[in-house]
This record gives structure tokens, C-alpha cells and sequence, in this order.
């Protein structure tokens, strides 16, 4: 049902708390009665526009809550009929979703459910009377019928009477509560209008109103009364201006007082959700899926066009048989940009792609597609396209001098400037320049770091392994020879301090971290009015390998500059997988 005009200018109202999603009341004077607290579920409409499916999922829902019983608001076929046939069928249906409920559920009579005389009989004979009430624990539990009718003024007399006799009979009930589908109160209390129903429940005692029908939840009090209208569980969502779309009422009513808690659908899930089993195979998923041939070449800081081929290992227990996605940044072109494609369970298939690049290298084009990892459970596995940068390493004609200068022209050449924030795009730090050389017996490294405000320089850490990479630093990755199971993370700041540790590793992914381990090394830095810059030496014996002229090392590096946020990366991501690092070339 949609609201009229008058009704959206009324809902701007201040007495109108949309946004309230949890509500107590600690008003009644026998509440001490109640021994043990009382748990029940509220579902508001189900039908008018509905949409398949929903309702039965907050029934799921409900029940993984153990409610005590549930409520409905009305409106739990679509109705309008006096197709007896039809009828049948909707209360069949309708029976059939919330079979999975293990407690008892009281139902409200809602519009779509008895809209004329004719559709009475039906409602009876699936459902009960229409208009009854029930106690649990003393608490004293009313449901009306205003189905066939517009106010309250409007109900028929004999459910009045009935219903002030039942009110009378259970005056000193700790709590009562009162349920009907139209809320009359809306267009009546909110307006400041007279309500017959209200003074009836002033009289008697009621503590609270649930009602439904406009699809839209909200709720007010009226002389200590409170009154909340259920939004959707099923049908047409009119969310409001909460934005609250398809939703439950979690109701608990302990010697404190009446607790009610909006519950979005999709909140509640099985203590099975998520499983270790399930974690293990989408880690291996992750891991194992896709691969790629080769990285795509890097040259002059552009991909020619370059055809590659993605791997597809399905180690899973169900054939996958899904269309993938590139995401493409700009710049960059992959064809196709979607595929369909088919792999059986413990197959391997490959496909063929074309990629290009004559903008920014990075963010590289995505690839991503859902993968089964248990029955009816789905995991979006991604991957970037894998690109290959090298760096050349300069056979040093003399050792440097460790002065943090990076003077030394003949030394420190092939000076690398490229770089990336970690999420890609255009630079967010000042300009940085890395070097790298080496001799018979050490590595060396340095870096010069653009700073226009040196004042700004982050550097307060002077111990070995502690936290400097939270200032300002630079970083290198290490992976020593082709094939080696460790590689190096170390970083330093512009004091010379040093974190370092050392990483496992086993098929080119990081498989066990090394805190303990201490880099022997020897570094200068210096700072000056623009730049800090440092010079580093480290003897090629810890790393087991002596490169040669030809040989190629992996390594990713970087520079975190503290004032401005963000980092300069060579490749990305950062990780401590060699897999993801570029080439360090031997000159």
C-alpha cells in the first residue's frame, strides 16, 4: 500500500521516531510478576506486491532465534479473491513457508487476508477466529480484526464488546499487548486526533500496539502507551526515510519492562556460517584457482599489446561453469573484457587474453568471477593481472663510501623514480629515487627522498625493530636467486634504524614469518634543507648467494612518506609473496 500525500506530510512530523530501532518501556506496576523473560518474534506484511522469498527467509531467520511463539502483523496471502480455489492454495502456500517454525505462531488478520464476508470462512477454517486472545505467563496477549474496515470507530460492536470484556477480565496482567493490521492511530493519535480503540486501551490498561499495512515501520507513545507499526517482510518495501527495508521485531519481556529490537533481514545467520573447513578451501581456492602463464613485461613504464594465457584449476567438488569479469582500468584495454567458462571438477582449463597498457601501469586490470566452495555457497575469487617491472643492479667499480650522500655517479646509476600509492593512480608523495649496486661481497642500497618539509620528518625511533614503519622510511623485499625459500623484509628511517625479518616461503607464497631474525648490515643516512637520503650495506654471505653478472633476484621496494599519508610502491600490492615482486637485474 502506498501512503498518500497527507500521510507523507505527517510522517515529517516530530512525534514520528522512524529511526528508532530499540525501545523499552518500564511502566507497568506488575511487571515484578514475570519470572523468567518472554522472547517472541513480530513479522510485519508479507503480501501486497510481495516478493517471492523473502518471508520465508526471516522465517528461517526467526527460527534460528528459538522464539518462544511468533506474531504477525496480517496481510499473509495476497487474497482478494472470493475464488474459494485460489484461496486454498494462497493459505496452502502460505502454511507450507512457515513450516519451519518449531514454536507456536498467532496470526493477525490483515486486508489481503479477509478483505470481504466471503473470504471469513477460508480464514476460519485455516487459520481460527479472527479476533481472540491467549496468555503466556501471565502476560496477556490481544489480536484484533480490522481488516474490513477504515477507523476505529468503524469496527463492528460486538468485537468492541468483546474486546473491552477480555480487557476488564485481564486488567492486572503484568503487560498487555494488543495486535491489529491497520493502523488506525496513525491518521487519528499522530494528528492529534480522538482514537475509540485508544480510550479503550487507556482504560484497560494496555501497554503496547503492533499493526502493519503500510510497509513502512514506525512508532510513537500516546499516554504511556506505545505504538509500533511493523514495515515489511515481504511485500512492497516502502522504507521511508530510515531506509529500513524488509525486517522483523525481536521482543523480550522481562520484570524491567518491554524490550523491542528491529531486526534486518539477513542479520541473523547459523552458528554454521562459516566454517574452518570453509576458510581452508577458499584459502586454497585463493591460492590455487588461476594462475597466469607469465607476468606481462613492463617496458619503458607501458605493456605492449601482449596475448596471455589464465589457468583455471578447479580442485573444488562442483564444476564451475561461470562468466568472468576484467575490471579495466583507464589506460589499460583486455580482450575480451568477459568471458564464459566451463570447468569441470578436477580439471584444469586455460584461456587466452590480449592486454595493453599506455597509461598508468597500476591499478592493473581485475579479474573476478564466483567460485562454489560448499553446497549452495558461493566466494568471489579475484586476481590482478600480474605485470613484471625490473630494476638494474650496477656492478660497483668501487665499494661507495657510506656516507648517505648517494654521490658516487659511477656507483649509484639506473636510478628508479616509478612509483605508486598503494590503491594505484597518480603519485601521492613527493618524489623518491632508488639505487642499487653490488660487488663480490655486498649488496648495496639507497634512496633519496624529496621532503619539502623537513621540520615535518617523522623519525623518533632509534632502536633496531621497532615500529619505524609507521614513520617516515624506505622498504625493500629481498627475495635472493631464482627459486629461494625466504626472502627479506627491511625497512629503515631516516635515523638508520632498521626493522627487519625474515619470510618463508614455499611455492612462491609466504609461508612463515621469521620476527626474530636480525639483517647485518651498515647504514648512513643524511638530511638536508629538501631531502633525506640513505646509503646501505649488506654482505651477500647471510642470504647464502652470490649473484653474477645475468643473474635476477626478485624485489619490490618502497618509500612511506609520514606528512602526506600514502606510499610509494614499485609494485603492487605490497606482500611478502615473491610471486607479486618485480626483477632486480645483474649487471
Amino acid at each position: 500500500m502506498k501512503f498518500s500525500n497527507k500521510m507523507k506530510s505527517i510522517m515529517k512530523s516530530k512525534h514520528i521516531l522512524l529511526t528508532i530501532l530499540l525501545l523499552t518501556l518500564t511502566f507497568s506496576a506488575n511487571a515484578e510478576d514475570i519470572d523468567d523473560p518472554i522472547r517472541f518474534a513480530i513479522i510485519g506484511d508479507r503480501t501486497g506486491g510481495h516478493v517471492p522469498g523473502v518471508y520465508g527467509e526471516i522465517i528461517q531467520e526467526i527460527e534460528l532465534l528459538k522464539p518462544d511463539f511468533t506474531m504477525t502483523v496480517g496481510d499473509m496471502i495476497e487474497g482478494y479473491t472470493e475464488d474459494v480455489e485460489r484461496l486454498t492454495a494462497e493459505w496452502n502456500e502460505y502454511l507450507e513457508i512457515i513450516k519451519p517454525l518449531s514454536a507456536p505462531i498467532h496470526h493477525t488478520p490483515g486486508n489481503h487476508d479477509i478483505t470481504n464476508e466471503a473470504m471469513l470462512e477460508p480464514y476460519q477454517k485455516f487459520l481460527g477466529d479472527p479476533y481472540r486472545s491467549f496468555d503466556y505467563e501471565d502476560v496477556h496477549f490481544v489480536i484484533m480484526d480490522n481488516s474490513r474496515w477504515n477507523s476505529s470507530d468503524e469496527i463492528p460492536k460486538d468485537q468492541i464488546k468483546w474486546l473491552k470484556k477480555d480487557l476488564k477480565k485481564h486488567k492486572k496482567a503484568p503487560y498487555t499487548l494488543v495486535f491489529l493490521h491497520k493502523p488506525f492511530w496513525f491518521n487519528s493519535l499522530a494528528t492529534g486526533q480522538p482514537d475509540a480503540l485508544h480510550d479503550i486501551f487507556i482504560k484497560y490498561g494496555v501497554d503496547a500496539v503492533f499493526t502493519g499495512h503500510f510497509h513502512t515501520y514506525f512508532s510513537d507513545e500516546y499516554d504511556n502507551i506505545i505504538y509500533t507499526s511493523m514495515g515489511s517482510s515481504g511485500g512492497a518495501s516502502q522504507p521511508g526515510i530510515t531506509g529500513l527495508h524488509y525486517h522483523y521485531a525481536w521482543v523480550t519481556i522481562n520484570s524491567d519492562g518491554i524490550h523491542i529490537a528491529l531486526v534486518k533481514k539477513g542479520s541473523v545467520l547459523p552458528w554454521d556460517e562459516v566454517t574452518a573447513d570453509d576458510l581452508h578451501t577458499v584459502s586454497d581456492l585463493q591460492q590455487s584457482f588461476i594462475s597466469f602463464e607469465d607476468q606481462l613485461m613492463v617496458i619503458d613504464g607501458k605493456i605492449p599489446q601482449t596475448t596471455f594465457t589464465l589457468t583455471m584449476n578447479n580442485s573444488t567438488k562442483f564444476d564451475l561453469d561461470e562468466q568472468v569479469e576484467w575490471q579495466v582500468p583507464t589506460g589499460w584495454t583486455v580482450e575480451p573484457s568477459s568471458m564464459r567458462v566451463n570447468v569441470v571438477s578436477g580439471q584444469t582449463n586455460s584461456f587466452r587474453f590480449t592486454a595493453q597498457c599506455d597509461g598508468i601501469l597500476f591499478p592493473a586490470p581485475l579479474l573476478k568471477f564466483n567460485a562454489i566452495y560448499r553446497e549452495g555457497r558461493t566466494f568471489e575469487l579475484e586476481g590482478n593481472l600480474p605485470l613484471m617491472r625490473s630494476v638494474t643492479c650496477t656492478k660497483a667499480p668501487i665499494p661507495p663510501v657510506l656516507d648517505g650522500m648517494v654521490s658516487e655517479g659511477e656507483v649509484w646509476q639506473h636510478g628508479e623514480t616509478s612509483f605508486f600509492p598503494p590503491e594505484g593512480g597518480e603519485p601521492k608523495i613527493e618524489p623518491v629515487s632508488f639505487h642499487f649496486a653490488y660487488d663480490d661481497k655486498n649488496l648495496y642500497l639507497a634512496a633519496v627522498c624529496q621532503e619539502s618539509v623537513m621540520d615535518s620528518l617523522a623519525a623518533k625511533i632509534d632502536k633496531h625493530d621497532g615500529p619505524i614503519y609507521g614513520e617516515d622510511c624506505v622498504g625493500f623485499f629481498i627475495s635472493p636467486g631464482k627459486d629461494s625459500d625466504a626472502n627479506y623484509q627491511l625497512y629503515f628511517n631516516p635515523n638508520a634504524s632498521a626493522f627487519d625479518q625474515k619470510i618463508g616461503v614455499k611455492d612462491g607464497r609466504a609461508a612463515s614469518v621469521d620476527k626474530e631474525w636480525n639483517c647485518t648490515y651498515e647504514a648512513k643516512t643524511v638530511k638536508k634543507e629538501s631531502f633525506w637520503a640513505i646509503e646501505i650495506k649488506l654482505p651477500l654471505d647471510q642470504f647464502g648467494v652470490s649473484p653474477s653478472s645475468g643473474d635476477e633476484w626478485k624485489i619490490n621496494f618502497r618509500r612511506k612518506q609520514h606528512r602526506l599519508g600514502s606510499s610509494g610502491d614499485w609494485m603492487i600490492p605490497i606482500s611478502y609473496d615473491p610471486v607479486t615482486y618485480g626483477v632486480l637485474k645483474f649487471e
